[in-house]
């Protein structure tokens, strides 16, 4: 047993450092105000909560938006406020990333059919899962945090030449159509791509299974 679990940390220690690696070097797009599409950053994490279950997922999950806050997160919220650094770290990173191994959940369900097709259904509702609650709590800490800040960084001016108000986007939505906006331009490419990515997790999977029944 103790053998089994070292294996497995070591996995998940392997499966961390990619998933850190994928977020801060590959990203295609970032949000003027935080927030990135990166190429597969969470398929590690994915991977290891379908591979291991829950328990596992939200520790290597957890593990890796520590990690994640520490080398690249903090250098983007420090300095603006205690009570902004304290809620975006909590809620931006820590949950929000740890939230990714919900996925485990299906684990059940990914290993209870043979055929790829099902697999292949059950390990896409799990990335839709993990990625929908990882936006849950972005759209949280956007209305109640950045929404306010947000405002003050775009104040409302007048154009020199007709004297018409420029109001930013910002003043006219309300906290939540705001947050829920503002997250979704980067969270719904980056649950796409992760999406796409599922046929290969279930290959990968059936692979490393055969190769562990192989060495029993």
């Amino acid at each position: 047993m103790q053998k089994k679990n070292l294996k497995t940390m070591v996995e998940c220690a392997v499966m961390i450092a990619l998933a850190v690696v994928l977020s801060m070097y590959t990203k295609i797009w970032e949000a003027p105000l935080g927030g990135s599409v990166t190429l597969f950053s969470m398929v590690p994490i994915i991977i290891i909560s379908l591979r291991h279950g829950v328990l596992w997922g939200y520790a290597c999950a957890f593990v890796y938006s520590a990690t994640y806050w520490l080398f690249y997160g903090i250098g983007q919220i420090i300095g603006i406020s205690t009570y902004v650094f304290i809620m975006s770290s909590v809620v931006d990173y820590i949950i929000a990333y740890t939230l990714i191994g919900t996925a485990g959940f299906f684990k059940v369900f990914v290993d209870k059919y043979e055929t790829k097709s099902k697999k292949i259904l059950f390990a896409s509702v799990a990335v839709v899962s993990a990625c929908f609650l990882r936006f849950a709590a972005h759209i949280v800490v956007g209305a109640t945090v950045w929404y306010e800040l947000t405002k003050g960084w775009y104040p409302i001016t007048e154009d020199p030449e007709t004297g018409e108000q420029i109001i930013h986007y910002v003043h006219n939505a309300g906290m939540w159509v705001y947050s829920i906006v503002y997250n979704l331009q980067y969270m719904i490419p980056e649950t796409i791509i992760t999406l796409v990515a599922v046929p290969a997790i279930i290959t990968i999977l059936a692979a490393v299974k055969s190769a562990g029944r192989k060495n029993a």
